[in-house]
This record gives C-alpha cells, structure tokens and sequence, in this order.
C-alpha cells in the first residue's frame, strides 16, 4: 500500500516542517487541502508553486493532490441557480486544476466540499445534481489535458444532498466518460451505505483512484473500532494502485501523532493481511 496524509492537521505548522514530518513517520505521499497555502490558492505564484513542490521534492514525497477543494475563498457554490456565482465557483477549480497541476504529475483533486454543493435557494436536488454534473464535464477536458484526476466524492446525507452514495458518483462517472473524471473511497463518508464497505469497492473498483481512511467520528485510524481489514483486503486483492491516505477530522491529537499512530497502525493491519494471504 501506497500511503499518505492530508497536510490539514499539521496545525500551526510550517510547510517545510509538516513536510518533514510525514516523511520521517514513513509516508510517501501529501494530500493538501489548498485554503491552507492561501486564502485565494489560485493566487499561489509560480515561484510559489516551484517552492512547495522543491519542498516535497527535498523530502522524496509525492504531490498525491487537492482536497477540501472549495473552502477559500469564500462564497463559492457550484450548484447555486445563481449564473455568475456558479461561473466564478468553477472557474476556481479550473485554476485547482491548474494549482495541481504544478504542484506535481498524475494528482487528483477529491471533490467533497459539501456546503457548496448542496440544494440551494429553492433548488431541487435534481437540478443541482445535473448543475454538478454539467460544470464537471466543462472542466473535465482541461484537467485531462493537465493529466489531473477529478474525483466525485460521495458524502453521507447529514453533509450534503447532492451525490450521497458511491452508486450514484459512479453512475455520474460513467455518464460524463471522461478519463480525467473518476470516483473515490471514504471510510467516514460511507456511513450510510446500505452495502459492506469492501463489497462497494470491489464493485465500482475499476473507477476507484484514491481512498481515504479514517474513523467513524472523524478521528485517525486505529482510535476507534472501524474495521478497515476488509477494505484493505479488497484493494490488496484486487491490486489497488493508489493511495490510501489519512483524512482526519479530529486535530486534538497533534499532527505529529496523528501521523505516527496512524502510519503505525496500518501498517500493522496490512502486514497481518499478508500474513494471512501470503
């Protein structure tokens, strides 16, 4: 396995610091939520973007890619009936799309960003949902041609309204048919899927680019009683090629440890599912 951590909860944190961090707890790879590098990430300069990816490059570590994609700058919402607030939302993530480009190759950009992509202003979940859709295929030539992976994330009904299980982003996928358009795996974000969490991955494999892990209430893993061997299993079996990266929602840990004990963690549950199959 092939693992990461989103760069959010190294709070208070230096990037060259964080970057140290993870790669001297054994990660290859960074996740970056990009409010963190600025408040408007598509003002980053280039000189700027040259700076972070030496940074990782120092490190050896990977650019994995962009998440937490539209919280800065304020005001964005992509399903909005609102023409020229949804025109200024997507145009913000094809300048990600141009971001994550730079910042390193084959990245991906994990489209959660639950708040500004719900039902809005008397709009029904059908028309945002074809708003969703439509602003993804506008984009997906741009990020083919930058080789960036857009990921539609499925996310539980108490976030958001608009695509809530890997079925329907799946579905979504398919419909766009576009190599630069793909899904992902969340552990945290499938609490409401009807079917086993190994089963859907198995099932909507072949459009699975990234995974992220984490326990059901938001914390690192191993903190909680989230069984990841199943999933883990899956994607072993299955040859999974991504990464599968550290989300966690809970920071009171401190990076530093959240990283090490989760680093640690997997590590060991994924030697014993060798054990177990080798």
């Amino acid at each position: 396995m092939q693992y990461a951590i989103c760069n959010e909860v190294f709070q208070g944190v230096t990037f060259p610091a964080a970057a140290k961090l993870v790669r001297s707890a054994g990660y290859l790879g960074l996740e970056i939520a990009p409010f963190t590098l600025a408040e408007n990430p598509s003002l980053i300069s280039a000189g700027e973007r040259r700076e972070y990816r030496a940074i990782l490059d120092s490190e050896g570590l990977a650019f994995v890619g962009l998440h937490w994609l539209m919280v800065a700058p304020k005001g964005l919402h992509v399903t909005t009936p609102d023409a020229a607030v949804r025109d200024r939302s997507w145009r913000h993530i094809r300048d990600l799309i141009d971001l994550c480009a730079d910042l390193g190759p084959h990245a991906v950009m994990v489209f959660g960003s639950p708040q500004q992509r719900s039902t809005v202003d008397g709009a029904s979940v059908e028309e945002a949902t074809c708003r969703f859709v439509e602003g993804l295929a506008n984009v997906a030539g741009q990020a083919l041609e930058r080789d960036v992976t857009i990921l539609v994330e499925a996310l539980p009904a108490g976030q958001s309204n608009v695509v809530t299980t890997l079925d329907e982003a799946a579905r979504i996928v398919r419909q766009i048919g576009s190599a630069a358009i793909r899904t992902m795996f969340d552990t945290h974000n499938a609490v409401d899927e009807k079917e086993a969490h190994a089963a859907l991955v198995e099932k909507h494999f072949d459009l699975v680019r990234h995974v992220h892990v984490n326990e059901m209430d938001g914390k690192h893993p191993g903190t909680g009683g989230y069984d990841f061997k199943p999933v883990l299993s899956a994607l072993r079996r299955l040859g999974y090629q991504g990464w599968v990266s550290v989300e966690a929602f809970d920071f009171s840990f401190g990076g530093e440890r959240i990283a090490m004990e989760s680093i640690a963690y997997l590590k060991e549950e994924s030697g014993l599912l060798a054990a177990r199959t080798g």
